[in-house]
């Protein structure tokens, strides 16, 4: 019983992370032009945002479904990273701090997400019990 409790809270924690970066992602879309001139704004060329989106809305939800997990938490992290570096510092006012410190903790999530991997509840776990059942010579 606890397993699964650590298994569905593994998931749900990967999915709320997940959900950020999937938001992001449509959000830049959704005001390309704008998104692309304040990354100019803050010396990052534009034409990158199409990786950008990629990134963020193709690993979103490859993190969602615990897909390539580790790889896609660990991606995430260092663009997370960058971003913080590139946008976030130095902090401006009070707010500012608290966006920069959130960031920092969806870092942390990430690395252990990369570290640990998806959990239970993901793709990554079901591709790796199909590959240990025919790799044990039973066929199913």
């Amino acid at each position: 019983m606890q397993d699964a409790l650590g298994a569905l809270l593994i998931a749900i924690g990967r999915v709320l992370m997940a959900a950020v970066f999937i938001h992001a992602g449509l959000s830049k879309i959704d005001g390309y032009a704008q998104t692309a001139g304040f990354m100019q704004s803050h010396g990052v060329p534009g034409g990158l945002l199409p990786l950008v989106i990629l990134l963020e809305l193709g690993g979103g939800i490859a993190l969602a479904l615990g897909l390539f997990t580790r790889f896609m938490a660990a991606a995430l992290a260092l663009f997370s990273i960058a971003a913080i570096l590139i946008f976030a510092l130095p902090p401006a006012g009070r707010m500012g701090v608290i966006v920069m410190y959130a960031e920092i903790a969806m870092v942390g999530g990430l690395i252990h997400y990369a570290v640990r991997g998806g959990g239970g509840l993901s793709i990554d776990q079901l591709r790796q019990t199909k590959k240990r059942r025919r790799s044990s010579g039973f066929g199913y």
